[in-house]
């Protein structure tokens, strides 16, 4: 079993964060590949106004919306699904998608395979498999 007793505040003052070098976004990795689970969990800030691409290529994703407003688009079909707390969206297909911010949002996030800890968007929008890690 895992216990960790970590304040959310407390981690986000911590190596744990990670913030986009696009300025959309910033992640405290709470679960990582570290800890054996075969998926990592991270509490994911979207900024207000962000607006951009992504296409996990190597990663499946659920999200779940805590707090604000935005909306994602599906590129495949040009879907737009509006994100409010309590929805929850899943990229089952590896779906490239624009995610776009109205309001500051807060999302809990699963990747699976699990992200190391200091992974950031590549030019695709993805991320690579293999990087650099945080330890568990």
């Amino acid at each position: 079993m895992i216990v960790r007793q970590l304040k959310l505040s407390e981690a986000e003052d911590s190596s744990r964060k990670i913030v986009s070098p696009d300025g959309n976004w910033e992640s405290t990795r709470l679960l990582l590949k570290g800890d054996n689970m075969g998926f990592s969990f991270h509490i994911t800030t979207i900024y207000a106004g962000a607006n951009f691409r992504m296409h996990y290529k190597h990663h499946l994703e659920s999200v779940y919306c805590i707090s604000g407003s935005g909306e994602v688009e599906t590129i495949a079909d040009n879907r737009v699904y509006t994100i409010s707390p309590g929805t929850l969206y899943v990229l089952d297909k590896h779906d490239e998608h624009v995610l776009r911010a109205h309001s500051e949002m807060k999302m809990a996030c699963v990747f699976n395979p699990p992200l190391s800890g200091k992974e950031v968007h590549n030019d695709e929008g993805a991320y690579e498999l293999g990087a650099e890690g945080l330890e568990a």
